[in-house]
């Protein structure tokens, strides 16, 4: 019975444990509660594991979100300081409040006429990953291969596929690349599929989404403290809406230039950034991933873009020295495709939104600006059959739901096999 009871509270500690680990991530780094405004945070793992039996790597397949950006709206802006403003010429501010509005002001004036544009370091994170493509997988990007790069029609996307080809021209001038921005390739890129998302918009998901939002927005402290005249602020600030601005900022000062000297993360307590980044990762979760509240099935609007993946990498595995090919696109792809491909079970099927967090499913481990899949091919040379595939999320080795016995690598047959038939059974 002591065997018994001490077997059930080690069990109870690690759920326990388990449950506090976002919360404690975010408490040991304040830009993690920024979620998909996270920072990119670069490869944790920097030793990968070596290729078996001499296998070299020969391509690589890719998908990459834009780096950091602006806002994309400028309301995000202009609602704090328009409400700030009202109540300063009411003298109804604290000095905190005031500098606060001045805060936000630099912010925008940054941001002025460049609503969801890549800012400078979302370009650096670019050109800093393709950096380290190359000198993880030199062998693939030697003499003169073909990399070819494709990118929504979005201008953040643009530009973070010209700062990657850039560096990648700079490290080897003898690539031959290409690239293109085209409505062509939009259906796989970016594709809109009205179907999943009108099952994922429906009242039941809608109601569990608007109820959580309810019970987790600590909001009146947060604003309590920039208004000195408690009876303006009762009558004329809507706390909860500016709280949610307010962390919204909060999350996208970490991408712009003026982060080095503005921050808005001292309006937030621990608890309050760690509640915040909750209602975030919920939507995430409800908006996209095998969750049966959205009907169960919305990663499959990324079915086209693994298909495409599939596809391109048979045709490339044909060549002696096939390069590389880019994709690059936004989050709303990129966290449905790690979902769909069950990439360190982000797969995870569940109702129990407190389950969902306990079992580690984070957007900031998913999709920080500039997160990306790399697709890693390895062979002897053009008449090895046995390809093997490793994923990187985000530059780290990943697991898949699929049997190997050289993990973390895949035989590409098993691979090609797993995810065609998992595709073709929505389809």
């Amino acid at each position: 019975m002591k065997r018994l009871l001490l077997i059930f509270c080690v069990l109870g500690l690690a759920l326990n444990i388990c449950s506090q680990k976002p919360q404690q991530d975010i408490k040991k780094n304040l830009r993690l509660s920024g979620g998909s405004f996270l920072i990119y945070p670069g490869p944790k793992q920097h030793k990968l594991t070596p290729a078996p039996d001499g296998k070299k790597p020969f391509y690589i397949s890719h998908f990459g979100r834009h780096g950091s950006r602006y806002p994309t709206k400028p309301k995000d802006f202009s609602y704090v300081i328009e409400t700030l403003k009202a109540a300063e010429d009411e003298h109804a501010l604290t000095p905190l409040g005031s500098d606060v509005l001045q805060r936000v002001i630099k912010m925008e004036q940054e941001a002025y006429l460049r609503e969801g544009e890549l800012t400078s370091l979302g370009a650096q994170q670019h050109r800093e990953i393709a950096e380290r493509m190359v000198q993880r997988f030199p062998t693939v990007f030697e003499g003169n291969v073909t990399v070819e790069a494709k990118s929504t029609t979005s201008i953040r996307a643009i530009l973070s596929m010209s700062n990657c080809l850039m560096r990648l021209q700079a490290l080897n001038p003898k690539l031959n690349i290409k690239l293109d921005a085209s409505q062509h390739d939009m259906d796989y890129l970016r594709h809109n599929d009205k179907v999943l998302i009108e099952q994922a918009q429906n009242e039941k998901n809608k109601t569990m989404y608007n109820d959580f939002l309810d019970a987790h927005t600590p909001w009146q402290r947060v604003v309590s403290q920039l208004y000195a005249d408690t009876a303006y602020m009762n009558h004329h600030v809507d706390g909860k809406q500016l709280s949610n601005y307010l962390f919204r900022l909060a999350s996208v000062v970490q991408g712009m230039d003026i982060r080095k000297t503005v921050t808005l993360y001292d309006l937030f307590t621990d608890e309050e950034l760690y509640e915040n980044w909750r209602k975030d990762n919920v939507f995430w979760y409800l908006s996209y991933s095998f969750t049966p509240n959205n009907g169960g099935k919305m990663p499959f609007i990324q079915r086209f873009l693994l298909r495409n993946i599939i596809e391109q990498a048979d045709s490339c595995l044909k060549l002696d020295r096939p390069g590389a090919t880019l994709r690059f696109g936004h989050d709303t792809a990129l966290l449905p495709l790690v979902c769909l491909m069950g990439i360190n079970d982000f797969d995870l099927q569940t109702e129990d939104l407190d389950k969902m967090e306990r079992s580690g499913w984070a957007d900031y481990k998913m999709i920080p600006m500039a997160a990306n899949l790399q697709f890693v091919f390895y062979r002897k040379n053009i008449h090895d059959k046995d390809v093997l595939v490793k994923v990187l999320l985000n530059e780290n080795e990943a697991t898949l739901p699929l049997k190997t016995d050289v993990a973390p690598y895949y035989h590409w047959e098993d691979f090609r096999d797993y995810y065609l038939q998992r595709i073709n059974s929505y389809d």
